[in-house]
């Protein structure tokens, strides 16, 4: 260049810089990230279960552990299975769960584990009512959320949910606890939710997650009839701390959500609005249903 240009064009940038304000054409500072809370919910309970009950176990550990007392969940339970609510000790545990700071959700209102897409309209549409009025009896309040047995879900059903009030929550991590042909046990707790929030990352990094009063809720999800779960909860809590520092995935304080409004709150805000969505589901679900 010549000197005579430069000499020219140098004050000209000079003014131009000075003019744009401080810090331009300096690299931008990224805003802190926002921070995640870990959201835990609990499906097919409450155990009827009269020695060892894993239900009341849980609950134990939810309120003394090591990794934060006092965390609250969504339990997604089975009103009228014999096994579960429709039991004196399932229904005693409902109560409970409401009692000690925990949202209560709908899962199922029928005798078994059944598929929604699988009942039919008019049966469909009788659970539902009857779900919602179980819960109602417990809680004072309709139920705002419902996760579907074995996560199968349509338009229709969606629909249906939505006419009753009701919001459906899935997952983003799956401890992949629930009782599959008498096998209740893991041997991958870590590796699993290791590999489980390694996604999350990616999600919460491309802004595909919503945050909700300062903080992202990742869902994650567990079985309360798993006597295998409610040994290890404990320990599926910690591993969840341990692997966010892993990951170096900030976390809100604290850590776990300790209210039941903010629960429920965060929870509706990650709840599947369209019937066409196609979330990722747990395990081989999606293979399975799609």
């Amino acid at each position: 260049m010549p000197a005579i240009f430069s000499r020219r064009i140098r004050p000209l940038l000079l003014v131009l810089l000075c003019a744009a304000g401080p810090g331009a054409g300096a690299a931008t500072t990224p805003a802190d990230p926002i921070p995640l809370r870990f959201l835990l919910s609990f499906d097919d309970g409450p155990s009827a279960a009269v020695d060892d009950n894993p239900t009341a176990g849980i609950l134990d550990v939810l309120a003394r552990n090591a990794a934060q007392p006092g965390v609250k969940a969504i339990f997604f339970v089975q009103t009228r299975a014999a096994n579960a609510g429709a039991s004196e000790i399932g229904a005693s545990l409902l109560r409970r769960e409401h009692d000690e700071g925990h949202l209560l959700a709908f899962h199922t209102a029928t005798p078994r584990h059944s598929n929604h897409r699988s009942l039919g309209v008019d049966a469909l549409e009788l659970s539902l009512r009857r779900g919602a009025a179980d819960l109602q009896a417990v809680t004072g309040t309709p139920p705002s959320l419902l996760r579907p047995p074995f996560w199968n879900y349509d338009a229709d059903t969606l629909a249906a949910y939505h006419r009753h009030g009701l919001h459906m929550l899935l997952t983003d991590l799956s401890a992949n606890d629930g009782k599959i042909w008498g096998v209740n046990f893991s041997w991958h707790k870590r590796s699993n939710m290791l590999a489980g929030l390694t996604e999350v990352r990616r999600r919460w990094r491309d802004g595909a997650m919503p945050a909700v009063d300062g903080s992202v809720p990742v869902v994650v999800t567990f079985h309360d009839i798993n006597t295998y779960t409610a040994r290890h909860i404990e320990e599926y809590l910690l591993i969840l701390l341990d692997v966010a520092r892993e990951l170096e995935l900030p976390l809100a304080d604290p850590p776990f959500y300790n209210d039941r409004g903010a629960l429920e709150k965060a929870a509706l805000a990650r709840a599947v609005r369209q019937g066409d969505a196609k979330p990722a589901l747990p395990g081989l679900w999606n293979w399975l249903w799609n």
